[in-house]
């Protein structure tokens, strides 16, 4: 048995106050980190607010976990002690599924949400199935990595499984914590890259990021100017917005992929969606070896998200600077 020291909220929207919970002996497909950093993501907040009214109290947050290899089961071959590594969304999958079998498990309908069910990574140590915990690529930087677990993972998939090429060009909606990942991703991927946006002076930090052009989305006559110009559309928020305007600007055969999490029914013209074989879609994180991936990916290509820390007792706070829409782009947690 050993303590692990959290930070849980005990109701929804509670404030997340120290928390200690036993870890008992570690099963022989596990791995126990030590927890260097963790980022925080809104779907952490999304848990607090129980607003998908499937958190369970009391809540220890955090799936973008960064530490150490503390402990591992005796059937956990790839991953040593004192390895750095990382954990997302998932922290286990049943590994028999034909989805698991097929290499997809995010896509496993038993797959354990780190945060749903167990204890997440606003904590010294978590624990979590081998299968899961990713090592992290030596010239990555640690510090900030954390986010690519969920975040960097939401945009990145895309782009591998519709096998977008380097000649097609990518339109992102929304330049937050998603979007400006995706515009670094799509960048570096080799395509044309556009940034839509409604945020006041985030025009110069778009082109930063890689976009090649930024569009004003308030802006109707802006809009319709792009008219039948992108492969992809990447929408990066939680709001709802005209799709049948934004679907208007996809090439034939192009597509719209949801990665915000908009719960409000999609108002969809279906005649130009069928006569031009339009596509809307929508995905969650990925598997484990697309994370792997990704890591590589991002390492070669240099791309990480832009952070602001918090020190991990200061929890609230970022929690709060998170709800104040304030956040540029990604928060960290560190130990």
């Amino acid at each position: 048995m050993s303590t692990v020291h959290a930070y849980a909220a005990s109701k929804a929207n509670g404030v997340l106050k120290p928390f200690e919970y036993q870890l008992g002996a570690i099963g022989p497909q596990e791995v126990d980190i030590a927890v260097e950093s963790c980022g925080i993501c809104h779907s952490d907040l999304s848990m607090l607010e129980n607003a998908w009214g499937m958190t369970q109290f009391p809540l220890v947050p955090g799936h973008e976990v960064i530490g150490k290899v503390k402990a591992v089961g005796n059937q956990v071959s790839h991953l040593s002690v004192g390895e750095r590594v990382g954990l997302g969304w998932h922290a286990g999958y049943c590994m028999t599924c034909d989805q698991c079998f097929g290499g997809h498990h995010n896509l496993c309908s038993d797959a354990q949400p780190t945060i749903a069910g167990r204890h997440g990574g606003f904590a010294d140590t978590v624990r979590a199935h081998g299968a899961s915990v990713v090592k992290l690529p030596d010239d990555l930087n640690a510090k900030t990595a954390g986010p690519l677990f969920c975040g960097g993972m939401a945009v990145f998939d895309p782009l591998m499984q519709f096998g977008i090429s380097p000649t097609d060009s990518i339109g992102v909606i929304g330049i937050g914590g998603l979007g400006h990942l995706a515009l670094k991703f799509a960048r570096a991927w080799g395509c044309h890259v556009t940034a839509f946006t409604s945020g006041e002076g985030k025009e110069q930090a778009a082109l930063d990021f890689g976009a090649h052009e930024v569009i004003n989305s308030r802006a109707p006559c802006a809009i319709k100017d792009v008219t039948s110009r992108f492969d992809l559309l990447l929408s990066t928020v939680n709001v709802t917005l005209d799709w049948n305007s934004y679907i208007g600007l996809l090439k034939p055969r192009g597509r719209l992929h949801l990665l915000g999490a908009v719960t409000t029914p999609l108002d969809l013209n279906l005649i130009p969606m069928m006569f031009s074989q339009l596509s809307v879609s929508s995905s969650p994180v990925g598997s484990p070896a697309t994370i792997r991936k990704m890591l590589e990916f991002a390492a070669r290509h240099d791309v990480a998200p832009v952070t602001e820390h918090f020190p991990m007792d200061k929890v609230n706070d970022a929690m709060e600077h998170l709800r104040s829409g304030k956040t540029r782009y990604r928060i960290v947690l560190d130990r």
